[in-house]
C-alpha cells in the first residue's frame, strides 16, 4: 500500500510483465530520439510512456460527431445510451426517438450503465483535460467522481455497482484503477509505464480484460489476474489505433474491433481459448466502440458513412447483416432553431473554414462532414462549401470563419430564435495569389492514418478549396507492419486543387522521407534497426531519394529538425542520421522547412549551413496531418508558395520547388526581390550594394522581419503591423553566396494553427546558383563534421557487429568531402 499526503492506495504491479517491456521502451527511447521532440507537443495533459502524444491524442480521447457514437444499451435492453454532437443522448429501442441527458458547455461522451439502471457514468473532455461524471437518471444529479488534473477515461461500473473501473495517467503513464464508491478509495491495477486502457472488468471482479499499448511496439488486449498481478496477451498486433472491445456477461465472449490491412473488423474469441479467433463481420467502413447487449444476444457499434457521419449499428451475435438503429426524432430537451449561413470571399460564395460555438462555449457542428478539433488553440472546426445549415439551441451563436492564410479570422454573434434564421459572412482577400501567378501546396500529409474516418480522395476537395491549397500531395506511409493505401499511387485530380499522391519512406531510425513526382512505389517502405523485419539492411536512404529523382520526381526529408537550435551541445541528436550524408553527397532534392511537428528556425538554420556549402537543397513545407482523425490540425496548415512557369500542372510545380521560386509559411505570405531579382534567380552586378524589397500579407500579426546574407542577419525590421506591407532597405553584396528573407513573430491565431510565426523564402544568389564565400563555407562544413560524427557512432552503436559497407562508406565519403572543405582548418 503507498501512502501520500494522508490517502493510500494499493499498488498491484506485475514486475515480469515490467521487466520484460523494459527492453522495448529502452530500444524505442533510442529509436525516437530525434523524433520525439519534433512532435508538437502537446494541448492536454502530457502522458509518460507512450511516444508521440499527437498520437495519443489522435487515437485515445474522445471523438466528437454529430451522429450517434459510444453506444451503450441498458440492462433492460429497451434503450440504448449514447454520445452526439457533444453531449449524451437516450435513446428508445422500440420508437427510434432520443433525448439528451446531459447540457455542459464541455463534450461528453463514452457512457456506461450502473447494473441497476439508474445510473450512468461518462467522460467529460473541457478541451485541455478530461475528467469522470457519474449522472443519476432520476434526480438528474452529476458528481465528479474522478478528477487528476491528469487524463481520465474509459469509466465502467463492476458487476454489482459498488465499484468503477477506469483508466487515468494521474501517476505519468496510463494505468488501470478502480474506485470503491463507498469509501472513493482508489486503487492502482498497473504501473508499467506504457499505456493501459479500456478495462472490463468480470462478473467476479477476479480479471479485467484491457488494452495495451506502447505507441510504437506491439499492442494487445490483455486479460489481468488481479489478485497475482499477471496479464496475459489476448490477441496482438502492431500499432492498433481503433481497436475497443466488449465482453460478454456471461464472461465467456469476447467481441472486438481489429485491423486488418486498410480497414478493421469486427471479431469475436473465447477469452478461455485466446486462439478461437473469429470473424463476425467485414464492416463496410470502421466498427468503433463495440458493446454487448446485456441479454448477450447483439453487439452494438458506430461507423462513419460516406458523409463522415457517424451510424448506430447492430449485429447478432451469431453473424449476419447489421441492422441499421437510425435516430428518428432527436429531443433536444430546449428550443432549437436552425441557421443557414452563407460565405462569400471577395462577393463570391466560396469554400470557408468554420466554428461555431453557443453562449455557453459547447461546439456546434453541421450534420455531415468531418469535424476536427486544433490542438494548436483547441478549436473544433469544419468546412463549409459555401452555404450550410446547422441546429442548435436558441440563443446567441458566435461564428468564426476564414479562407485559407488569405484572409484574416472573420467573428460575428447572432442570435438563433425558433424556426429559420439566416445570415452571412463576408471575407476578403488580403492578396490574391493566383492572380500573381503564386500556388500554395501541401507536400506532406496523411489521407487516411488510424482515425475514425476512412477518406476517399474526393473527401478532401472542400478542404482543398477552403484552405486555398492549389495542389497537394497526400502521402501513402505504412502504419506499424501495414502499408495502407497502395492502390491510390496512381490516382490523381488534374484539375485545381490537383490531387497527386506520394509515399513516405519511414526508417524510424535513419530519417523519414517523401517521394512526390513518382510513378512507381518504392521497396521496402521501412527498414533500420528496431524494425522487427529488415532491421539490419544496410541500406541507404539515398536508394529510394535516387529512385524518385530517375522518375522524374523530387525526394528529402520531412520533419527532419525538433529544435531550435541544432548546433547547441547535444543537438545533433535531433537531427535524422543520415541526413547528413545525404545533403553533403548531392542526395537530396527538397527539405521540409515547415512542418508542424518540427521546428521551422531549427531547420533553417540546418538548410542555411547546406546553402552555405554551395548546395542548393530546394525548401519544402507539408502539414502532416491525418485528416481522417477528429484531433488533427488543417491540411496546409504550414505550406509551400511556389511560381511555376505557365500552367499549374504537377511537372510545372515540382520543377518550380525544385529551382526554388518558393516560399515557406504557417501564416504569413512573403514576396522577396533584390533589384527586381525574385527568388531563384541569380544577381550578377559589379556594385557593392543591392536594394532590396519585402511584401508581406499576413492574416496575423507578426513581430519582425530579417534579412539573412549567408546565414547572417545583416538587417532587422519591427512590424508594421498592417495586414499588407512593404518593407525595403540595402545589402552589401558578397563575392558569393545568397539572400532570403523571414517573417516571425511569437503569437498564434487563427488562420494559423502552428505554435510560432513563420515564413522563409528561397534564396537568390549571388553571382551563381551554387556560389559561396570561404569562411561561411569552411564554418558549415566544420558545423555539419561534428553532426556527422555523432550520426555516424550512433549508427555504428546500433547495428553492434553487423557489417555495414554501404553505410560505412557513404558516411566516409561524406566526411571526406566535408574535410577537403575544411583543409587544415577544421574547428
Amino acid at each position: 500500500m503507498l501512502c501520500l499526503a494522508g490517502r493510500c492506495e494499493v499498488l498491484i504491479v506485475d514486475f515480469e510483465k515490467i521487466m520484460r517491456n523494459f527492453n522495448i521502451i529502452f530500444s524505442l527511447l533510442l529509436l525516437i530520439t530525434y523524433s520525439v521532440n519534433a512532435q508538437w507537443q502537446n494541448r492536454y495533459p502530457k502522458v509518460d510512456g507512450y511516444g508521440h502524444h499527437v498520437y495519443l491524442e489522435g487515437y485515445e480521447l474522445p471523438v466528437l460527431n454529430s451522429g450517434p457514437a459510444d453506444p451503450a444499451p441498458s440492462p433492460l435492453n429497451n434503450q440504448v445510451v449514447f454520445s452526439a454532437k457533444g453531449w449524451l443522448w437516450m435513446m428508445n429501442l422500440k420508437t427510434l426517438e432520443a433525448k439528451r441527458i446531459t447540457f455542459s458547455p464541455d463534450i461528453d461522451s463514452r457512457p456506461n450503465w450502473s447494473p441497476d439502471g439508474n445510473k450512468i457514468v461518462f467522460v467529460r473532455d473541457n478541451g485541455v483535460d478530461t475528467h469522470l461524471v457519474v449522472l443519476d437518471l432520476n434526480s438528474k444529479k452529476e458528481t465528479i467522481l474522478v478528477d487528476s488534473n491528469a487524463l481520465d477515461l474509459d469509466p465502467i461500473f463492476s458487476a454489482n455497482g459498488n465499484v468503477i473501473y477506469y483508466s487515468s495517467a494521474k501517476n505519468g503513464s496510463f494505468d488501470l484503477w478502480k474506485i470503491n464508491l463507498t469509501s472513493l478509495e482508489s486503487t492502482i491495477l498497473t504501473q508499467e509505464n506504457s499505456l493501459e486502457r479500456l478495462p472490463v472488468p468480470t462478473r467476479q471482479g477476479d480479471y479485467v480484460v484491457y488494452l495495451h499499448k506502447n505507441g510504437f511496439s506491439y499492442d494487445s488486449i490483455e486479460l489481468l489476474d488481479i489478485e497475482n498481478g499477471t496479464s496475459s496477451a489476448l490477441v496482438e498486433e502492431n500499432f492498433v489505433s481503433q481497436a475497443a472491445f466488449t465482453l460478454s456477461q456471461d464472461n465467456k465472449t469476447l467481441a472486438y474491433t481489429w485491423p486488418n490491412g486498410d480497414d478493421y473488423e469486427l471479431h469475436l474469441l473465447n477469452i478461455s481459448i485466446p486462439k478461437s479467433k473469429m470473424l463476425l463481420t467485414k464492416s463496410e467502413g470502421l466498427p468503433l466502440s463495440p458493446k454487448f447487449s446485456y441479454d448477450g444476444q447483439w453487439i452494438y457499434f458506430t461507423e462513419n458513412n460516406k458523409k463522415q457521419t457517424s451510424e448506430m449499428k447492430r449485429i447478432s451475435v451469431y453473424g449476419g447483416s447489421p441492422e441499421v438503429l437510425s435516430v428518428k426524432k432527436w429531443d433536444w430537451g430546449t428550443a432549437t432553431g436552425k441557421l443557414k449561413i452563407t460565405s462569400r470571399v471577395d462577393g463570391k460564395t466560396e469554400a470557408v473554414r468554420m466554428s461555431i460555438i453557443d453562449q455557453n462555449g459547447h461546439p456546434i457542428i453541421p450534420e455531415s462532414g468531418s469535424i476536427h478539433s486544433e490542438g494548436q488553440n483547441g478549436i473544433v472546426f469544419f468546412y463549409s462549401p459555401g452555404e450550410i445549415e446547422i441546429e442548435a439551441p436558441l440563443g446567441t451563436l458566435t461564428i468564426m470563419a476564414v479562407h485559407g492564410f488569405s484572409t484574416t479570422k472573420q467573428v460575428q454573434e447572432i442570435k438563433l430564435e425558433e424556426g429559420s434564421t439566416t445570415t452571412e459572412i463576408n471575407l476578403n482577400r488580403i492578396w490574391n495569389a493566383n492572380k500573381d501567378g503564386w500556388y500554395s501546396a501541401d507536400n506532406h500529409f496523411h489521407l487516411n492514418y488510424g482515425g475514425t474516418n476512412q477518406l476517399d480522395p474526393e473527401d478532401i476537395l472542400l478542404d482543398l478549396k477552403a484552405e486555398e491549397i492549389d495542389i497537394a500531395f497526400p502521402l501513402v506511409a505504412n502504419l506499424g507492419n501495414r502499408f495502407l493505401e497502395q492502390d491510390l499511387l496512381d490516382w490523381k485530380i488534374e484539375d485545381v486543387p490537383i490531387i497527386s499522391f506520394g509515399q513516405e519512406i519511414r526508417s524510424h531510425f535513419f530519417g523519414h522521407l517523401n517521394l512526390i513526382g513518382t510513378k512507381e512505389l518504392y521497396w521496402p517502405w521501412v527498414w533500420g534497426p528496431y524494425y522487427d523485419i529488415y532491421g539490419v539492411e544496410d541500406r541507404l536512404n539515398a536508394e529510394p531519394l535516387r529512385f524518385a529523382r530517375k522518375q522524374g520526381g523530387l525526394g528529402g526529408y520531412v520533419h527532419p529538425v525538433s529544435i531550435k537550435d541544432p548546433f547547441k551541445e547535444g543537438g545533433a541528436s535531433s537531427i535524422p542520421i543520415l541526413l547528413i550524408a545525404d545533403a553533403v553527397m548531392g542526395e537530396v532534392d527538397i527539405l521540409e522547412l515547415g512542418c508542424l511537428w518540427t521546428d521551422e528556425i531549427g531547420t533553417a538554420a540546418l538548410w542555411h549551413e547546406f546553402l552555405n556549402l554551395g548546395i542548393p537543397i530546394a525548401l519544402s513545407a507539408g502539414s502532416d496531418v491525418m485528416n481522417d482523425l477528429y484531433r488533427t490540425m488543417a491540411i496546409g496548415a504550414t505550406r509551400v508558395y511556389v511560381k511555376p512557369e505557365g500552367k499549374l500542372t504537377v511537372e510545372n510545380y515540382l520543377e518550380a520547388l525544385r529551382k526554388g521560386r518558393s516560399f515557406v509559411s504557417n501564416g504569413p505570405q512573403i514576396l522577396f526581390s533584390v533589384e527586381d531579382y525574385e527568388v531563384s534567380d541569380v544577381i550578377k552586378s559589379k556594385s557593392e550594394k543591392a536594394n532590396w524589397k519585402l511584401k508581406v500579407h499576413s492574416p496575423i500579426s507578426y513581430e519582425k522581419v530579417e534579412i539573412f546574407v549567408n546565414g547572417d542577419v545583416v538587417l532587422t525590421k519591427k512590424s508594421k503591423n498592417g495586414n499588407s506591407e512593404t518593407y525595403s532597405g540595402s545589402i552589401e553584396i558578397p563575392k558569393g553566396g545568397w539572400v532570403t528573407a523571414r517573417v516571425s513573430g511569437s503569437t498564434s491565431e487563427w488562420p494559423m494553427m502552428d505554435s510560432y510565426i513563420f515564413a522563409e523564402s528561397s534564396p537568390i544568389w549571388f553571382n551563381e546558383i551554387g556560389s559561396t564565400i570561404p569562411n561561411a563555407k569552411i564554418d558549415a562544413a566544420n558545423k555539419l563534421l561534428k553532426i556527422l560524427e555523432v550520426s555516424e557512432k550512433r549508427m555504428k552503436q546500433s547495428y553492434g557487429e553487423k557489417q555495414t559497407p554501404n553505410l560505412s562508406d557513404h558516411f566516409s565519403k561524406a566526411r571526406e568531402k566535408l574535410v577537403r572543405i575544411v583543409g587544415g582548418n577544421k574547428k
